[in-house]
């Protein structure tokens, strides 16, 4: 049984950081990556990471977040800085049913979906 739950999310002042946290069980070494939704929004591709590593970054966000995993803890994290209200929306982490990203960003390549977290950046 696939599992992903985000924590992390919250409010916090332009320029801040915040750290999103993401437990996955029933699978390991698959392609992960954070999704955001803001309100009235489409679901749009933040970062991916392969189970190897590569990582992928949509251009809004590149040079502020940063994706990484934990493997022997099956934890996924986006580390991000520098936030924006733009940043504002509910994130969420998902899985593919492959090891490889191949640089997706796509919502619909990916599988397994958590319940989100929010951020709100004022």
């Amino acid at each position: 049984h696939v599992q992903l739950v985000e924590s992390g999310g919250g409010s916090v002042q332009a320029g801040g950081s915040l750290r999103l946290s993401c437990q996955a069980s029933g699978f390991t070494s698959r392609c992960m990556g954070w999704f955001r939704q803001a309100l009235g929004k489409e679901r749009e591709g933040v970062a991916s990471i392969s189970s190897g590593g590569p990582t992928t970054y949509a251009d809004s966000v590149k040079g502020r977040f940063t994706i990484s995993r934990d493997n022997a803890k099956n934890t996924l994290y986006l580390q991000m800085t520098s936030l924006k209200p733009e940043d504002t929306a509910m994130y969420y982490c998902a899985a593919r049913s492959r090891s490889a990203c191949y640089g997706s960003l796509r919502v619909a390549q990916y599988t397994y979906w958590g319940q989100g977290t929010q951020v709100t950046v004022s």
